[in-house]
């Protein structure tokens, strides 16, 4: 990694290497932060996982959702999201209802005696990502993105497009 490679240069004349040294220094601090940020005591019991996070996100941020949408934003099978979603019912964060244009559809939705304290919980992060993006372009954000996918399909032997999986290969465990 010492040595630079050509066209390692950015706009700014350092190289690719910098920038590496960089994030090395900078994501391990930043994983650190958000490992310490504790969970509201009123969902400490439960043992939330990441994977249980993605998926409250989605529901404080877009509202109720069916468990396919779920699937399809969390690029998971509807069968893992199915089995995260009934562990969470049973325990009382989630509730799942009929959906009245479809009542073979079940929508699901944070359980309103637990929306304060999961808002509480997650939507400071939210707060902190929009304030960050703001000053770029829909461009640089989704390249931004991009980058972000592609580094974890490389840390993780994924290969593709730059996305995090389909669901089919088992990655039900984000």
């Amino acid at each position: 990694m010492s040595t630079p490679q050509a066209g390692d240069e950015g706009t700014d004349g350092g190289g690719a290497d910098d920038a590496v040294r960089a994030l090395l220094l900078l994501m391990p601090r930043m994983v650190g932060r958000v490992k310490k940020i504790p969970p509201p005591e009123a969902l400490r019991s439960f043992a939330l996982a990441p994977r249980h996070l993605s998926l409250l996100s989605y529901l404080l941020l877009d509202g109720p959702l069916t468990v396919n949408e779920l699937a399809a934003r969390l690029e998971v099978a509807p069968t893992t999201v199915s089995l995260m979603v009934g562990e969470l019912s049973r325990q009382g964060i989630l509730e799942r209802r009929e959906d009245e244009a479809d009542r073979r559809r079940r929508i699901v939705a944070i359980a309103p005696d637990q929306q304060p304290a999961i808002a509480g919980w997650l939507a400071p992060g939210a707060a902190a990502w929009r304030k960050a993006l703001a000053p770029l372009t829909p461009e640089q954000r989704r390249m931004f993105v991009d980058t972000l996918r592609a580094y974890e399909a490389a840390v993780t032997g994924e290969s593709g497009t730059g996305k995090s999986g389909t669901g089919k290969s088992g990655a039900g465990g984000r």
